[in-house]
């Protein structure tokens, strides 16, 4: 059997770096889903399995080895960037803005001690990187820290592997630091976690009231004869008007802004609690009547925002009422309803809850699109186009002030960037980029796999013959510095100092360090989702920080 494999890399050594990359993805991916009182090491398990078959396999192709590293990061990046694009316009607003100064603090910090290891202590600059990417187990900033070597002159090889060997020998340190970090914190700090989730809970479900439907009978004499779309506080109540049964009528129809209203007429009024008893005091009085199952030509319908030209456009640019005659109610984004203000622009996937005349509604359905199945397809040219743009921005250097030579973003930022900004845009004409939620946690597992599993098979020669050494520990204990030092410090000051809940804090914490098992540690230990909000508000921010940083310290270190 031995004598097979190694005829297969002696003759054919592209299928034999497959068949051991597909081995190492495997059984990294089985290690990764070992888990010691739920927390395991996941995507990482791929990388220890790279560097065990790398340190006792034969040696493999350095160009289909490098290709993937490379395009496995790019698949990466490029689908996290996707995921965060809709929603980071928002993480730098009001509280968002707060945590994202928190999260960059511990980055900051993190780089700072990095930088004063390199500086102080009898190890390679490019060792010292790698640990620091280890410590805060972002993959990413590896990859950033590898491509900007890569640009050095006269590297060795030797000195080039540094970085993912320290990275290695770093990252279950860092694993671990961050769990320590949050129960030192929780402890020394005398936090109860249930106590604390059930008052965040509380705050957050203020700014989020679930709309409602209300009948009113018009009781004001000021609003006789008045058309629908001139009664005064719609707009400051958030609330929209659906339906409308006349007084002496026996169906109900649309309410248009142009509709007369009338004493005794009944409304239909969609919006939150506090904003129908804010409009119920302009209006009139409640009944208890569902105008919903009142006879008429009025019908319901939800319709999906599919069509590339609704998909990015305000629901005032689309004129729905105007030329249809129908009334959208409300808009549910995932899983949020949202009230239908002309503002509100529309994303690829947004549910609309419209009312209207059957013939109205199948008109204002082909404009929408309304083609469900599409919500569960990948739109491939697109994604393409966005990898290719990114590729070619992280390829442009730039200079920062005080930096001998210039930086790029690289295979790591560029298509990040890109990524996040198309995101955030959903689609241009006919170009939609949008990715369902199983496909892109799917395609950013098989990048992330390549990649690790690349990068250990590159590094594993060397990775045993350091790791027990000096060097190694002190590696080891640099990193675990990096990682702790400043999330404690950070963590007791956005309690002591700031008051926040602990909520916020964990996920905060854990999103500086984007490591996705120790959020699942501070939801565990919260006892609640709370800490996955301030997670994906400072993650974009936090990983574009990281890979840029990291590249700015490889020109600082080892220029």
């Amino acid at each position: 059997m031995l004598e097979f494999f190694v005829h297969l890399n002696t003759h054919h050594p592209v299928a034999y770096t497959i068949w051991m990359l597909a081995v190492v993805i495997a059984g990294g991916l089985i290690l990764g889903g070992l888990k010691v009182r739920g927390v395991g090491l996941g995507s990482a398990g791929v990388l220890f399995a790279g560097l065990f078959a790398g340190q006792y396999g034969q040696q493999l192709d350095a160009g289909v080895l490098g290709f993937l590293k490379e395009f496995g990061l790019v698949l990466f990046v490029f689908t996290i960037g996707l995921q965060l694009g809709p929603g980071f316009a928002a993480s730098l607003r009001a509280e968002g803005m707060r945590l994202n100064l928190l999260a960059g603090s511990v980055v900051l910090m993190g780089s700072l001690l990095a930088v004063l290891a390199a500086k102080l202590l009898p190890i390679q600059a490019e060792g010292v990187l790698g640990v620091l990417a280890g410590a805060v187990t972002n993959t990413p900033s590896l990859g950033a820290t590898q491509q900007a070597l890569t640009a050095m002159p006269g590297l060795s090889d030797q000195t080039a592997a540094l970085p993912a060997i320290a990275y290695a020998v770093a990252y279950p340190g860092g694993i671990v630091g961050i769990i320590a970090s949050l129960l030192l914190l929780r402890w020394f700090l005398r936090i109860d976690p249930a106590v604390e989730g059930e008052i965040y809970a509380k705050e957050r479900s203020r700014g989020h009231e679930p709309l409602e439907r209300r009948t009113l009978v018009v009781d004001n004499p000021h609003l006789e004869g008045l058309e629908i779309g001139r009664i005064p506080g719609q707009h400051d109540a958030g609330v929209t008007i659906a339906r409308i049964r006349a007084r002496d009528a026996s169906e109900v129809e649309t309410a248009h802004a142009s509709s007369v209203v009338h004493l005794g007429d009944r409304l239909s009024v969609v919006g939150t609690r506090e904003g129908l008893e804010q409009f119920q005091v302009v209006v009139g009085s409640p009944v208890d009547e569902n105008l919903i199952d009142v006879p008429g030509k009025v019908t319901f319908i939800q319709l999906v925002v599919t069509a590339p030209f609704a998909a990015g456009q305000t629901l005032g640019h689309l004129r729905l009422a105007e030329r249809f005659g129908v009334t959208v109610t409300r808009v549910r984004r995932a899983g949020i309803e949202i009230t239908p203000e002309p503002g509100l622009r529309l994303h690829f996937g947004d549910q609309l809850h419209v009312v209207g005349e059957a013939a109205a509604l199948q008109q204002t359905a082909v404009v929408v699109g309304n083609e469900p199945k599409a919500i569960n397809q990948t739109h491939f040219a697109p994604i393409f186009l966005g990898i290719a743009l990114g590729v070619i921005v992280g390829s442009i250097p730039f200079a920062l002030p005080g930096l001998p030579a210039p930086v790029q973003l690289g295979l790591a930022g560029g298509p990040l960037l890109i990524a996040i900004l198309l995101g955030r845009l959903g689609s241009f004409r006919r170009l939609i980029w949008h990715m369902p939620d199983v496909a892109n946690h799917s395609f950013r597992e098989l990048g992330i796999s390549l990649f690790l599993a690349s990068v250990g098979l590159m590094a594993g020669p060397a990775f045993f013959a350091t790791v027990m050494t000096s060097t190694g520990l002190l590696w080891l204990g640099i990193g675990i510095v990096i990682t702790m030092l400043p999330l404690l410090v950070i963590g007791w000051y956005a309690r002591k100092i700031l008051k926040m809940n602990f909520m916020p804090i964990s996920g905060c914490l854990t999103g500086a360090m984007t490591d996705p098992p120790a959020l699942a540690f501070a939801s565990t230990i919260a006892g609640s989702e709370g800490p996955s909000a301030a997670y994906a508000t400072v993650y974009p921010l936090t990983m574009i920080l990281r890979i840029v940083l990291a590249q700015v310290l490889v020109v600082l270190l080892c220029g």
